[in-house]
């Protein structure tokens, strides 16, 4: 099969995996100039890049390496791994598939209402789901343990006061100093100041990655799967404006190694189509309603046997039911 053969297959693939959505469609041919752009820019980095050292990352709904004493058993929580110091030469761009289905997730995003935002508001995020950790035994086994993330956060839209989560009950401040945000911690003014540009915005991302993860660093997250990680988390952030949310799909549509992934299910028992990206064999997916595009949550499932468990095992799964703009801390859409 031709190249052309192939991404036809592709974007029929994609097609049959996301109906059309119920917005304006774009003028002809504009669809197929981003696939273009996008497939045309992985290409150039693709061939510029030199060989990096491979290594393992975490994603932020893992939890940091730490340790606890319960029930006289040692439980060691780990991160969850899945990202490497830049991708291999051989790593292809991102498929045509996964490509069409980000600028669709895109459009969608473009087309939502903007909403207005004012000093003192928050911004509101509630999400269901789990993350894994690994617990020690007093015999040395080791046992995959479930995290609960079913939780309410609200996030001050300027950064000027400390963020509310609601978990288990029980109401707390973060420990984080306010402020404007960033891309460990962004704020809604953060977000609406990113750049528009999918290309600005990207190396926008993978320059931060590259410092804090990339070749030379200790960080075992290398600045492609570091740029996937730190774009989901944004998108999932709570309430990201309309031409940010556009330009964070359309830049994670130039990272090479992205593909998708047909039928899945989010931690809310909702299915949907995934875009994907693997390494190591664990695949970090971002899950979307295959009617809307629009994101329901993000999933991590081994592809290989490893320490958390056989091929096929779900350890971090969480999806977002509900999120808007609020008047106050505390209250609810």
């Amino acid at each position: 099969m031709s190249l052309e053969q192939r991404e036809q297959s592709e974007r029929e693939q994609a097609s049959r995996m996301l109906p059309p959505t119920p917005y304006p469609e774009p003028p002809a041919g504009r669809v197929e100039a981003r696939r273009a752009h996008f497939l045309t820019e992985i290409d150039r980095q693709a061939r510029s890049r030199s060989p990096r050292r491979v290594s393992r990352s975490r994603g932020r709904w893992g939890l940091a390496v730490g340790a606890a004493m319960a029930a006289g058993a040692a439980v060691v929580v780990l991160t969850l791994d899945f990202g490497s110091s830049d991708a291999p030469l051989n790593t292809p761009p991102a498929s045509a598939a996964s490509v069409e289905l980000l600028e669709r997730a895109a459009l969608a995003a473009a087309t939502t209402p903007q909403t207005k935002v004012r000093t003192g508001q928050y911004s509101y995020v509630k999400t269901v789901g789990h993350t894994s950790a690994l617990s020690e035994t007093k015999s040395g086994d080791m046992q995959l343990l479930r995290e609960s993330e079913a939780m309410e956060q609200w996030t001050s839209v300027d950064g000027s006061e400390r963020t509310l989560q609601r978990k288990d009950g029980r109401d707390n401040l973060l420990p984080e100093t306010p402020g404007r945000g960033s891309l460990n911690a962004p704020t809604y003014d953060f977000l609406a100041a990113l750049p528009t540009d999918p290309d600005a915005l990207l190396k926008q991302i993978r320059d931060d990655a590259q410092k804090n993860h990339g070749a030379g660093s200790d960080s075992t997250t290398g600045p492609d799967q570091e740029a996937f990680v730190t774009i989901g988390d944004l998108l999932r952030s709570g309430v990201t404006p309309p031409d940010t949310a556009a330009s964070l799909y359309r830049a994670a549509a130039l990272i090479p190694g992205v593909d998708i992934v047909p039928d899945v299910v989010d931690a809310a028992g909702r299915k949907g189509v995934a875009v994907a990206r693997t390494h190591e064999g664990e695949r970090t997916e971002w899950i979307f309603d295959k009617s809307t595009a629009r994101l329901l949550g993000e999933r991590t499932v081994l592809v290989e046997d490893n320490a958390w468990g056989e091929a096929g095992t779900v350890v971090t799964s969480v999806a977002v039911t509900n999120s808007g703009i609020v008047d106050g801390a505390g209250r609810t859409p």
